[in-house]
């Protein structure tokens, strides 16, 4: 027909090379541990079990006292970096994106640094700064007479989690930065003319003006911390192992799914279970992603240009 619009074929080939791929290592995997949370293992056969693996997750106190330990400290972890990280991310876009501050490209390229740095740097060398027989910290706190204050942290279980939290937000605390910095740097000149010209400068500018037009980006980073949080694993297990001590009180979703799949010291893995936590942990971000695109995002529309 001479109005019907042809197909672009060029998408479609420009679209299938990513599609293949996020398809052959994310939603094959996917659906592969859905699939598996539902079957256990009874004598030598693999049979279907429907839920009976997730009320074991939940229900059997064997179970349910590590699982519900895990999410507790996975909420306190990202409630640290929800209240420390990402309002530091964004106090320091708002100093760095000021015209009349020199060398801020430095000052930029030193915060962002830590975030290409291997898990497994971080969690090393932070180990060995703040251990109470060779580590820097407690000459440090003594050359500002605050030695008073220390102790080794990451042995005791109130503050082991808190410790770690602190520096998984020293590391990433460049993203939300950068983040922020570019949706400041995208305000129209127009509008911070019209609130010069109404007498609104410096800090009263920010939280009157840019704050607000800001906003959708902070609830993007907000939505983007939740999911890495939920996700963690590598700085706990390179810091404290995989029983996440002491007294599993570091020990959170991701350092629970490791030792229940593959096993660790005399527990054997149990890659059914494994699976369920895994799916748990895929049902606690997905209600998360859902409440912020349907409850939060909406809302936030009316502030973007």
């Amino acid at each position: 027909m001479a109005g019907r619009k042809a197909f672009r074929w060029h998408i479609a080939v420009f679209l299938a090379p990513a599609v293949l791929v996020y398809t052959a290592i994310m939603i094959i995997p996917l659906f592969g541990t859905l699939n598996l949370s539902l079957y256990n293992v009874q004598g030598q056969n693999r049979v279907f079990v429907g839920l009976a693996n997730f009320a074991t997750l939940f229900g059997d106190p064997r179970w349910s006292a590590s699982f519900w330990n895990a999410l507790g400290n996975n909420c306190w972890f990202f409630v640290i970096h929800m209240l420390v990280q990402n309002p530091i991310g964004v106090l320091l876009a708002a100093i760095l994106s000021s015209p009349r501050l020199r060398m801020a490209a430095f000052y930029r390229t030193a915060i962002f640094i830590p975030t290409i740095l291997s898990f497994v740097i971080v969690g090393f060398v932070w180990k060995l700064i703040l251990s109470p027989i060779w580590g820097i910290a407690p000459g440090m706190l003594d050359a500002v007479g605050l030695k008073s204050l220390y102790g080794p942290w990451l042995g005791k279980p109130d503050t082991a989690l808190i410790t770690l939290a602190l520096v998984s937000v020293w590391q990433f605390v460049g993203i939300p930065m950068m983040l922020i910095y570019a949706a400041l740097l995208s305000i129209p000149d127009d509008v911070i003319e019209a609130a010069e010209m109404d007498g609104l400068t410096g800090w009263a500018q920010f939280w009157k003006i840019k704050l607000p037009l800001i906003l959708p980006s902070i609830g993007i980073i907000s939505i983007l911390t939740f999911v890495g949080n939920f996700n963690a694993f590598d700085l706990i297990y390179v810091s404290q192992g995989a029983l996440a001590g002491p007294n599993f009180s570091t020990d959170i979703l991701g350092t629970f799914l490791y030792r229940t799949f593959f096993g660790f010291q005399l527990q054997l893995g149990d890659p059914h279970m494994g699976a369920a936590i895994a799916t748990a942990m895929f049902g606690i971000i997905l209600v998360g992603v859902c409440i912020y695109l349907f409850a939060i995002q909406t809302r936030l529309r009316r502030y973007q240009f």
